[in-house]
């Protein structure tokens, strides 16, 4: 029965969380580019099988891959020039925040960096995907710090990224990384509001 409620509980987050923001489109620029920690690096990845390798095979698009291990929303923007502006973006999927955490980053800070991050992206006019992360299922003030940026920002949103990934052994190369099925399953949560961007 308490199995039941469980499953019960969390299809009605997911369902609540169905009508995430949408991305406006893009107006210029020419590249696919993810920009993240080490999530978007592939750490825990067998080669071509990490989020950036999969995300391009499957929409037949190069993806830049973008992503530095250990960064923080601070740091992420630090290289915001070199690595994504600079290279004429048209769609920048984004996946940080989980080092902000790691590292007790309060997150007025973690979300005030990322909507600086997303502003001067969509400036360029580029569209963004967000790739949100939770951290509990009663009071997230992660998820809903994401959603907050998404709308004040036009951009797409696909919520808690690593859920039903995080804390499953089979699903997981270490504590904090996807192993290759882990990143499947992120692919598959992010490639529908890329297609649609590609469109």
């Amino acid at each position: 029965m308490l199995a039941f409620l469980g499953l019960a509980l969390l299809a009605a987050v997911w369902s609540f969380r169905a009508g995430a923001p949408r991305a406006d489109r893009p107006t210029a620029g020419e590249r696919v580019i993810a920009f993240g920690d080490s999530l978007v690096a592939g750490v825990g990845a067998s080669t071509g099988r990490d989020l950036v390798s999969l995300l391009s095979a499957r929409i037949g698009v190069p993806v830049v891959n973008a992503g530095r291990s250990g960064d923080t929303t601070a740091s992420a923007l630090g290289r915001l020039d070199s690595a994504v502006l600079s290279r004429n973006p048209r769609v920048v999927i984004i996946v940080l925040g989980g080092n902000d955490a790691l590292r007790r980053v309060p997150p007025k800070e973690t979300f005030a960096n990322l909507e600086t991050i997303v502003d001067r992206i969509r400036r360029r006019g580029a569209a963004v995907i967000l790739a949100g992360l939770s951290f509990g299922v009663f009071t997230d003030t992660y998820g809903d710090g994401y959603e907050d940026v998404a709308r004040r920002t036009a951009s797409g949103l696909v919520p808690d990224i690593l859920g039903g990934v995080l804390g499953h052994p089979d699903l997981m190369a270490d504590q904090i990384h996807p192993n290759d099925r882990g990143y499947q399953m992120m692919a598959d949560r992010i490639e529908p509001a890329l297609r649609d961007l590609l469109k």
